[in-house]
């Protein structure tokens, strides 16, 4: 029988997932490994979208009708750029992190920081949905195209993530488990 007994993470705080029964036979470091693997899994789906949106929003600046643009709209762009870059950094930081703290016990760490930041990267390619959303619709057919297909991106990206929300409190009034984190 595997010790159920919640643990102290490097932080000090209680990890909730060492106390659930999920099923698994897995030590803390499976844990943490497995843990690790599914965080690569969803940086590389992360990574390659963001880096492909950022290097179409680097390129449009050298095309003939960049000069058209208003100043709302090059602002938009501007902003666009400098979030998708942000975003780029913020997808690649938990691999700059593993290689720093890799092979020094510290993969709780990592694991933790790295979903922080994929949480923020996550967010980031958020708005610069939205963003690229205003910006298109605003060159091909006109301000208020580009803010209702900005809202529009927003409400769904906010549907989106409240639905975890959603799924957990109704799973709290029918599992008696619940509340017991899956990672």
């Amino acid at each position: 029988m595997v010790d159920q007994t919640p643990t102290r993470t490097e932080a000090g705080r209680v990890d909730r997932d060492e106390a659930s029964d999920d099923g698994r036979r897995e030590t803390p470091n499976e844990k943490l490994d497995r843990n690790w693997n599914e965080i690569l899994q969803e940086l590389r789906v992360t990574q390659t979208g963001t880096q492909i949106l950022t290097g179409f929003l680097l390129t449009l600046v050298f095309q003939p009708k960049f000069d058209q643009l208003d100043d709302f709209q090059r602002t938009v762009y501007l902003v666009l750029v400098a979030l998708a870059s942000l975003t780029t950094v913020l997808g690649l930081a938990p691999v700059l992190i593993h290689r720093e703290l890799f092979r020094r016990r510290l993969k709780g760490t990592v694991v933790a920081g790295a979903d922080i930041f994929l949480r923020c990267a996550l967010g980031g390619i958020g708005a610069v949905l939205m963003g690229t959303q205003l910006l298109v619709f605003d060159v091909a057919v006109g301000r208020t195209a580009g803010l209702v297909a900005a809202a529009v991106t927003g409400c769904v990206l906010l549907g989106i993530a409240l639905l975890p929300l959603v799924i957990r409190s109704r799973r709290g009034r029918d599992d008696p488990t619940a509340g017991t984190s899956r990672r």
